[in-house]
C-alpha cells in the first residue's frame, strides 16, 4: 500500500472515534516510509496536533515492522513498544520515582492550605496544594500549612511545582507540568527523585506522555479530558475516545483524569481505566463542598471499571 492509501484506510477505521476534533494542517514528513507518512497524515486529519501525529505515524510505523510489514488499519497503536518505551511496569525500573497507589480515588486540585484541609476533612482521600505566588516565603508558609491541615486524615498531599519547598516540608508528593519538568536539569531530576516524593506529571497527548515517562513518574495526570475554563490550555479538550486510547497505553502507570469532570461525568472517565479522577470546580465551586465530596466519592464507588 502507498501512503494514500494508508492514510485512507486508517481514516475509514477510526474517523468516527474522533468526530469533533477538526482536522490540524500536517507537519513535515521526516522519512519516506509509506506507513509512517500515510500514518501521520491521518492522525492530523483526525485533530491530532504535529507532535503527536509525528509520534503515532512513527508508532504506526513501529507495529508495522513488528508484524514483518503487514499493515494493519484497525490496529490503533496501544503498546508501549509501539512508541518505543522502555519495559513496563515503569515502577520496576531501577530510576523509578517512589510508588504511589495505583488508584488515588478522588483527587482535589485546590488553591490554599485552608481548602486543603478542608478537602482533606471531608474524606478526599489524594490532595494537591496549587499555591500561585512569585513570594518565596509566602509559598513556604502555604506549604507548611498545607501538612499541618492534612495531619491527622488519611490524605495524600501533592505540592503543585514548589519541588525543594515541598522536600524541605516533607511532602508526600510533588505535581509538575510539562514546561516544570523540561526546565529541569538531570541533576535536579536525580535530586527529587532522591528525596523519595512521589512524582505526578501532566500530560495533554502522546508526545508528552512519552516525554513524561522518560524520568518514570509515580504518576501520569491525562487531560485535559473536557472543556475547562480554568486555565488556558494550549492544547484541544481530548475527549473520551482519547482518554481510553491513553489510558490502555500507560496502563503501567497510576492515571488520573482530570479536566471538566464533575459528578455527571466522573463514571464515563472512570470508565477509560483510570484509576483516580482530579477535580477543581466540582469541590471548590460547589454551594456545599462536602456534600460535593460526598457524591463524587459515591459515583467513584458505584462506577463501572475498565
Amino acid at each position: 500500500m502507498n501512503a494514500q492509501e494508508i492514510q485512507t484506510a486508517i481514516l475509514a477505521a477510526h474517523r468516527g472515534r474522533f468526530d469533533g476534533h477538526p482536522p490540524v494542517a500536517v507537519g513535515p514528513f521526516h522519512d519516506e516510509d509509506p506507513v509512517y507518512r500515510g500514518a501521520k497524515a491521518a492522525c492530523a486529519a483526525l485533530g491530532f496536533i504535529e507532535v503527536d501525529a509525528e509520534c503515532l505515524g512513527r508508532a504506526w510505523q513501529a507495529v508495522t515492522q513488528r508484524r514483518l510489514g503487514r499493515f494493519d488499519a484497525s490496529a490503533w497503536p496501544d503498546s508501549p513498544a509501539d512508541f518505543g518505551l522502555r519495559d513496563f511496569p515503569p515502577q520496576s525500573r531501577e530510576d523509578a520515582f517512589a510508588p504511589c497507589p495505583v488508584a488515588l480515588g478522588l483527587y482535589a486540585v485546590l488553591p490554599d492550605a485552608e481548602w486543603v484541609g478542608r478537602a482533606a476533612r471531608a474524606g478526599i482521600p489524594t490532595v494537591q496544594l496549587r499555591f500561585k505566588s512569585d513570594d518565596a516565603a509566602a509559598v513556604a508558609r502555604e506549604i507548611d500549612a498545607a501538612i499541618a491541615a492534612v495531619r491527622g486524615t488519611d490524605a495524600l498531599l501533592f505540592i503543585n511545582d514548589h519541588w525543594r519547598q515541598a522536600i524541605a516540608a516533607g511532602a508526600y508528593g510533588v505535581h509538575l507540568g510539562q514546561e516544570d519538568l523540561d526546565a529541569l536539569t538531570a541533576d535536579e531530576v536525580q535530586e527529587l527523585r532522591a528525596s523519595g516524593l512521589r512524582l505526578g506529571v501532566s500530560t495533554h497527548g502522546y508526545a508528552e506522555m512519552v516525554r513524561a515517562d522518560a524520568v518514570s513518574p509515580s504518576y501520569l495526570a491525562l487531560g485535559a479530558v473536557f472543556p475547562t475554563t480554568l486555565k488556558k490550555m494550549a492544547t484541544a479538550p481530548q475527549g473520551l475516545a482519547r482518554l481510553h486510547d491513553y489510558a490502555r497505553l500507560m496502563r503501567g502507570y497510576p492515571l488520573v483524569a482530570i479536566g471538566g469532570i464533575d459528578a455527571d461525568r466522573l463514571p464515563q472517565a472512570l470508565a477509560s481505566g483510570v484509576g483516580s479522577i482530579a477535580v477543581v470546580r466540582a469541590f471548590v465551586g460547589a454551594d456545599d463542598p462536602e456534600a460535593a465530596a460526598r457524591l463524587l466519592m459515591a459515583r467513584m464507588r458505584e462506577a463501572p471499571r475498565a
